[in-house]
C-alpha cells in the first residue's frame, strides 16, 4: 500500500473528514484490521485566507508549495490538496514536489462523466464559482458548468466560511442550499458538484432532485485506487 500524504487544515473541518474516509475505504476495500498509510501537514487557516481576500495568489502558493515538500518528506507517495479553492495554486504546489498531485477536479470530473452527467452545476467558495482555474478545468472534459446567480453565490460563500468552516452545520442553511441547488437545476443543470470541502458536512444525495458529486470522497477514493493499485 502507497502512502497518501495530504495537505490540509483548510479548514480543518474538511480535513478530518479526508483522513476517516481514506481510512473507511481502505478498510472497506481489505477487511480486518488494515486502515489507510497516509501522511498529514495541516496549516493554520486563518493565514490562507487572509492571502485569499488580499488577492495574494504567489504568497500562497509559495506557503502551500514549502507545506507540500514536508508531505513528501514525510514519506508520502501520493499527494492530495485537501481543498477545492486552494487548486487555484495547484501548478505550483505540483512542481514544487517529486510525488504524483491528484487534482481534485479531475477525480471529480471522471465521476461526473461516469453518471452519464454532462451539464453540471457548481457549488463552492466566491474563488471556485467565479474564477476560471477549476471550472475551467472541468471543461477541459467536456463538461458544462453552470454556476448560481451573484446573489447565490454570495450565499454559499458565506454559509462555508461562516458556519461550516468553524463546524457550524445549521438546518436552515442546509434548506438554503437546497434552494441553489434547486435553481441550478432549473438553468438546465443534470447534477450537482460539492465543489467546497466543507459542503458535504452539510449536503448529501437526499437533499437535490439530480445527482450530487460530494468532490472529498471523490477525492479520498481516487488517492485510495492509487494506493492500492500501485502496491499491488
Amino acid at each position: 500500500m502507497l502512502t497518501i500524504g495530504m495537505l490540509g487544515g483548510m479548514s480543518w473541518e474538511s480535513s478530518a473528514q479526508y483522513y476517516r474516509l481514506a481510512n473507511e475505504m481502505v478498510r472497506e476495500r481489505l477487511g480486518g484490521l488494515h486502515s489507510a498509510r497516509c501522511v498529514l501537514v495541516s496549516l493554520d487557516f486563518a493565514e490562507v485566507e487572509r492571502l485569499q481576500s488580499a488577492g495574494e495568489w504567489a504568497k500562497a502558493g509559495l506557503l502551500l508549495a514549502e507545506a507540500a515538500q514536508r508531505v513528501e518528506a514525510a514519506g508520502a507517495d501520493l499527494l492530495l490538496l485537501c481543498t477545492n479553492t486552494m487548486h487555484r495554486v495547484a501548478a505550483e504546489v505540483e512542481a514544487a514536489v517529486g510525488i504524483p498531485l491528484i487534482h481534485l477536479a479531475d477525480a471529480t470530473a471522471a465521476a461526473v462523466l461516469a453518471a452519464g452527467v454532462r451539464t453540471v452545476g457548481l457549488l463552492g467558495t466566491a474563488f471556485t464559482m467565479e474564477q476560471s482555474f477549476y471550472r475551467d478545468r472541468l471543461a477541459s472534459h467536456g463538461l458544462d458548468i453552470r454556476v448560481p446567480s451573484a446573489e447565490d453565490r454570495a450565499l454559499v460563500h458565506r454559509i462555508i466560511y461562516e458556519e461550516l468552516c468553524v463546524g457550524r452545520v445549521l438546518a436552515s442553511s442546509r434548506q438554503q442550499y437546497r434552494g441553489v441547488i434547486e435553481r441550478l437545476v432549473t438553468d438546465g443543470a443534470e447534477g450537482a458538484i460539492l465543489g467546497c470541502t466543507e459542503i458535504e458536512l452539510l449536503i448529501g444525495a437526499g437533499d437535490s432532485p439530480v445527482p450530487v458529486f460530494p468532490t472529498t470522497r471523490l477525492h479520498v477514493a481516487a488517492a485510495v485506487e492509487r494506493a492500492l493499485i500501485a502496491s499491488g
